[in-house]
């Protein structure tokens, strides 16, 4: 497996992968974290062009698609309640993580591959994603608290440094 920034190409595999999760998170207990419009292959799209958006492939196939910023300071994350940011040193983000594939360890190839590339990783989720709440915790994130997104909607928050 390999972890590349998505192209244009990937947009049709990436939408049907988010398409897939929301499925799934919603008969899995999560019907609340994504909605019918978020995320898509639009904001695979607006991440292309700003360098954010990447793709997972085994092989000649994508299997997992996520945001990832490492030169961003998440506004989101700029106040947390209810506990602390492990630090206050520059950071790289991971959002709208999907995975075609569950119990491959894909997740966890993605975590290590973004830690190789930026030591220091934030990342938040949904209290009723216990998917991604174990993911976190087999990669090593720590639960830092709990942030706000721009619509007020709280988040549950991890923070992993080398």
């Amino acid at each position: 497996m390999h972890i590349r920034r998505a192209t244009a190409a990937d947009i049709a595999a990436a939408d049907e992968i988010y398409r897939n999760a929301k499925k799934f998170m919603h008969n899995s207990g999560n019907p609340d974290q994504w909605n019918a419009e978020y995320p898509s292959g639009a904001d695979v799209e607006d991440g292309i062009k700003d360098g954010t958006s990447y793709v997972c492939e085994d092989g000649d196939e994508i299997v997992a698609t996520f945001y990832f910023n490492q030169m961003y300071s998440d506004p989101t994350y700029a106040k947390i309640y209810d506990g602390a940011w492990i630090n206050d040193r520059p950071y790289a983000v991971i959002h709208r993580i999907a995975v075609k594939h569950r119990g491959r360890g894909i997740i966890g190839f993605i975590f290590d591959e973004c830690f190789k590339l930026f030591p220091n990783l934030r990342i938040d989720t949904h209290e009723s994603n216990a998917p991604m709440k174990a993911a976190l915790k087999k990669a090593g994130f720590e639960y830092c608290g709990i942030i706000h997104l721009e619509n007020g909607e709280p988040r549950i928050a991890f923070q992993k440094e080398k």
